[in-house]
C-alpha cells in the first residue's frame, strides 16, 4: 500500500502545470497563515491567491498571523523550507524595508511546449545584490527527503518591520496566472544594529 501512495504522489506531482510546487516557510515565522502544503503562496511578493473560476476557487489574500521574528544585525539568522510538492528548482532570500521594496522575481529562460511557455532556468545572482541576500540556495532535480536549512548573515540595520522574502523558483513548469515561475512567502523581522559592527545607513527601502 505504502508503494502505491508513493506511485501516486509521483504522478500527480507529473501533472503540468495543475500540479504546482508548493513549500511550507517553517523558520521564521511566516507573516499570514499556511495549511500544510504552504497556501496560499503564488502572488508577488508575500503570498496569497487571486480567485480562479476555473477551479471554483475565491480570491485569498491570507490571514496575517502577527508573528514578528527579533533578530540581531549583522548576524545568522536560520532558515527553514518544507517542500511539500516536489518540482526542480531553488529558492532565493532577500530583506527590504518595505514590501514595495521587495525585488521582482528573477528573469526566466524558457521554451516552447504543447503547454504554453515552459521554464527551463532562472537568473541566479552571484554574489547576491540588495536587497537579495542569498540565491540559488537548495537547488535540486530530485524529490527532497528533508527539510531544506540555512544561516544566512543578515546587514547591520535597524529595521522594527523588515519584510524577509523567500522564494522558490520551480523548472519545468508552466506559467501560474498569479505567481510566474516562482512562490512566495514572507516573514516580518524585527532587527536591531549590533552597536559593535559598522551600520549600513542605506539599505534598499523603495524600489
Amino acid at each position: 500500500m505504502r508503494n502505491l501512495t508513493l506511485v501516486v504522489v509521483a504522478v500527480v506531482a507529473c501533472l503540468s502545470s495543475v500540479a504546482d510546487a508548493h513549500f511550507v516557510l517553517v523558520e521564521p515565522a511566516s507573516w499570514i497563515m499556511q495549511n500544510n502544503l504552504g497556501d496560499p503562496q503564488k502572488i508577488a511578493p508575500c503570498g496569497g491567491a487571486s480567485a480562479n473560476a476555473a477551479r471554483g476557487t475565491a480570491a485569498n489574500p491570507g490571514v496575517p498571523t502577527n508573528a514578528v521574528t527579533k533578530v540581531l544585525g549583522g548576524s545568522a539568522f536560520h532558515l527553514k523550507v518544507q517542500e511539500t510538492v516536489f518540482h526542480p528548482g531553488h529558492y532565493r532570500v532577500a530583506l527590504a524595508k518595505t514590501m514595495a521594496a521587495l525585488p521582482p522575481d528573477p528573469v526566466v529562460t524558457t521554451r516552447d511546449s504543447e503547454r504554453g511557455p515552459w521554464s527551463v532556468s532562472a537568473a541566479i545572482q552571484n554574489p547576491p545584490v540588495a536587497p537579495v541576500l542569498a540565491d540559488g540556495l537548495f537547488a535540486h532535480t530530485e524529490r527532497a527527503t528533508a527539510t531544506f536549512e540555512a544561516d544566512i548573515t543578515l546587514p547591520n540595520i535597524d529595521c522594527p518591520d523588515c519584510m524577509l522574502q523567500v522564494i522558490q523558483f520551480m523548472a519545468e513548469h508552466g506559467k501560474n496566472a498569479d505567481g510566474d515561475y516562482s512562490y512566495h512567502h514572507c516573514a516580518v523581522l524585527q532587527i536591531v544594529a549590533d552597536p559593535s559592527k559598522p551600520v549600513l545607513r542605506d539599505w534598499p527601502a523603495t524600489r
